[in-house]
């Protein structure tokens, strides 16, 4: 039996039911409900201004690639506003050739520079190669905090005001409970907002869940790929990815009570960490919280 829209008078076929809302919505209405949201998240947390040049961080993914597509769309009569894209290839083998053909893909589609950067010519070795020193930490951190040093850099070399991330709503509340489960404050602190030494970073689809964001690539024919990244099992952050789809899935809205749980618990913890002053990284010179940052600590251990 089809199922009809619960929007007014709409007699399509609903192509999704939220159960956290109770809504079945049709493919028209879908698209304006995810696109209302994100405009909504962008205005709230007024993250494009005027003449900015926003550099989008594109791994050729579902997320990355339906940002792009949005903020094309969103903003595609604003004269004022610049939009580049940044792909950073880690050197996984049989996975980021993939993605990388998607990246092109989509920035051919809309017109928009593409500029790809590698940890190989950058770095001098690659994620593989991180991977295959065996150390304590799963692949995934030495991986988030190059890529963060690749996405900073080229992006202040480009002009770039802002970097859009494709963080969805499942990634926010997995980052939220991860440091709640570690205790961690400060990188809670974190979690609102980066400090004034880095460029700022922006989330416009952190209140969109991560199935919505694949079904709406779907639907505006973005190309879906199915492979994973074949690190990402031996992250924590997987396990904690287990647990909340296992609660959104008995307990609708769980991931949004989180967020908004979180968003209030905000309003309680001191801003003291983000004034204190940082330090110099003794190599790059970039802001770090001891003398060595996290990204040259990584690249010294690899050397």
């Amino acid at each position: 039996m089809t199922v009809r829209c619960s929007k007014g008078n709409c007699k399509n076929p609903a192509i999704i039911h939220q159960k956290y809302s109770g809504l079945h919505l049709c493919e028209n209405h879908f698209l304006d409900h995810i696109e209302r949201k994100v405009k909504k998240e962008m205005r709230k947390g007024m993250m494009v201004e005027r003449d900015d040049k926003i550099a989008v961080a594109l791994s050729g993914g579902k997320d990355s690639s339906a940002l792009l597509y949005m903020l094309n769309k969103v903003f595609c009569n604003r004269n004022d506003l610049q939009f580049v894209a940044i792909a950073v290839d880690e050197g996984i083998e049989g996975f980021r050739s993939f993605t990388l053909n998607n990246a092109r893909r989509i920035t051919k589609q809309l017109e928009i520079k593409l500029f790809t950067f590698s940890f190989a010519e950058e770095f001098g070795f690659t994620l593989d190669d991180v991977a295959s020193k065996g150390f304590e930490q799963a692949p995934c951190t030495p991986c988030g905090v190059l890529r963060r040093r690749i996405l900073d850099e080229k992006a202040r070399e480009l002009g770039a005001t802002k970097v859009a991330t494709a963080h969805n709503l499942d990634d926010e509340v997995q980052s939220i409970v991860i440091n709640y489960i570690r205790g961690d404050i400060d990188r809670l602190r974190r979690l609102r907002g980066r400090r004034d030494e880095f460029i700022p970073r922006i989330k416009p689809l952190r209140t969109i869940l991560e199935k919505e964001v694949a079904l709406y690539a779907i639907a505006v024919g973005i190309p879906i790929t199915t492979i994973h990244c074949p690190y990402a099992k031996l992250s924590y952050r997987f396990t904690v990815k287990r647990m909340l789809n296992v609660f959104e899935m008995r307990h609708p809205g769980t991931k949004y009570s989180l967020i908004r749980g979180y968003e209030r618990l905000l309003q309680l913890l001191p801003d003291e960490q983000l004034n204190k002053q940082l330090l110099r990284c003794e190599r790059c010179g970039e802001a770090s919280a001891a003398g060595l940052c996290k990204a040259c600590e990584l690249i010294a251990r690899m050397k």
